[in-house]
């Protein structure tokens, strides 16, 4: 099948490279130039393990291409597929200019019949938005051609988006359109093994808002397994043990109950707030997803409150050697990422930091720029040289790789803040190291 998508980011870029590793003709196409004549060349624009050995096959092979060109992208496929940024401020406003544009596109060049499929994250309501301008469009040069609008949501995960792409738990199709449902069955059959768990047809405002609840469920249980991690810290238990406890109750389920430092990335906290933001215009008050927010906002804090205790409120002139500042391991994405929180609040209290990341030193570099009092580390080890504390921020596999034994002889004050969990308290204490941990048992401040 031939297939268009509009949008080159981690969600489109990977999913053009697994439709095009399944045998479909692939077209991507970006606004942005730059990124196009870069991935013509096999150069990545963003960090996704498995994606860029994809994209070289799928170049190779004939399978994947990829254009700047609108009028092309829109005259290439059967189905066209919108996966454009959908950027939300503070308040949870989404801009759907780019999903706009791109309607418009192919209602202006479309020169026949064609299934456009809304992907992007966008409100309820945004497919018939679309709808209407390519209705609008076709109308306005007198096409007479079919041109339906469904709804894909995206369920990928960064650092897993291939994974799950190849794997989905399940394909959410919106439509009532019998020859639309079709189509995307046929393109998605090489992914799905048990189409009658896997594949859910439903209509189109209910598909756009099972994207917004699922991303609200994960950022819920996140928020209240923090939660339950200042209980434990208060009551002596380990929220690791009670993680485990409560995680092998099957009405429960053991996924997305670590407690951390706060969630971050492109889609929880966006989407929290754009659900809440929906609600809230039709009169509706979010009241527990407003409690997630908060609970998120102030957990993102944890590390920074931690280290005050630590050092009894005379934190200035100290050095910290911060591991992780992409939001999450195996993406190089800082949207919102808990690390921004930690390291502005280290520099505004006159400590001194040393960060390094084992992909997003780029893009963080991009976002704070050069400051007085941090300094940029190219590895994990160089970071500890003459800091008197490390703070974990991101839970990257590698930062296994330097022993506790090394962590003591380097840092001048031994004591290791964990924001993730990542060590076993006991091992770190044995080492001479004293340990915060979230939700450890450890009496720490209110």
């Amino acid at each position: 099948m031939k297939v268009s998508i509009f949008g080159a980011g981690y969600v489109g870029l990977s999913f053009a490279a697994c439709l095009a590793e399944a045998g479909h003709e692939v077209l991507c196409a970006d606004a942005d130039p730059a990124r196009i004549e870069g991935l013509k060349r096999g150069l990545m624009p963003l960090h996704e393990p498995e994606l860029e050995t994809l994209v070289a096959s799928g170049i190779a092979a004939g399978s994947l291409r990829f254009t700047a060109d609108e009028r092309a992208a829109c005259e290439h496929g059967d189905v066209l597929f919108i996966v454009v940024n959908t950027p939300a401020d503070a308040q949870g406003r989404v801009d759907l200019r780019h999903v706009i544009a791109v309607a418009a596109a192919i209602g202006r060049h479309r020169d026949r019949d064609a299934l456009v499929v809304c992907k992007s994250t966008a409100p309820v309501g945004t497919a018939a938005q679309v709808e209407s301008v390519l209705g609008g469009e076709l109308s306005q040069r007198g096409a007479r051609h079919r041109v339906a609008v469904a709804v894909n949501p995206e369920f990928l995960r960064e650092g897993s988006a291939v994974r799950d792409c190849r794997q989905p738990d399940r394909v959410v199709i919106g439509s009532a359109d019998p020859w639309a449902i079709e189509l995307l069955t046929r393109l998605y059959a090489p992914f799905i093994r048990d189409p009658q768990r896997q594949l859910l047809v439903m209509d189109r405002r209910s598909a756009e808002l099972t994207k917004y609840a699922a991303n609200a469920m994960l950022a819920t249980r996140i928020s209240f397994m923090n939660e339950m991690a200042r209980v434990a810290e208060h009551v002596g238990a380990d929220i690791e043990m009670v993680r485990r406890g409560i995680g092998a109750d099957r009405r429960i389920g053991p996924g997305f109950l670590q407690a951390g430092a706060g969630y971050g990335g492109s889609c929880l906290a966006k989407d929290v707030r754009a659900l809440t933001r929906m609600a809230e215009r039709d009169g509706h008050a979010l009241r527990i997803l407003s409690a997630v927010e908060a609970v998120n906002d102030e957990q993102k804090g944890r590390l920074f409150e931690l280290m005050t205790h630590h050092f009894e409120g005379r934190i200035a002139g100290k050095t910290v050697a911060l591991w992780g500042l992409a939001f999450k391991p195996d993406t190089d994405d800082m949207r919102d990422a808990p690390s921004l929180v930690l390291l502005e609040r280290l520099l505004a209290a006159g400590a001194r930091v040393q960060a390094h990341d084992p992909a997003a030193m780029a893009n963080a570099r991009a976002i704070i720029g050069e400051r007085d009092g941090l300094r940029w580390c190219a590895t994990a080890p160089e970071a500890l040289q003459g800091a008197d504390v490390l703070a974990l921020v991101t839970e990257w596999p590698v930062f296994r790789e330097t022993g506790l034994a090394q962590i003591a002889r380097e840092l001048r004050m031994p004591a290791i803040f964990d924001g993730r969990n990542l060590y076993d308290a006991a091992q770190v204490e044995a080492a001479g190291i004293a340990y915060y941990g979230i939700g450890r048992g450890r009496a720490v401040p209110r």
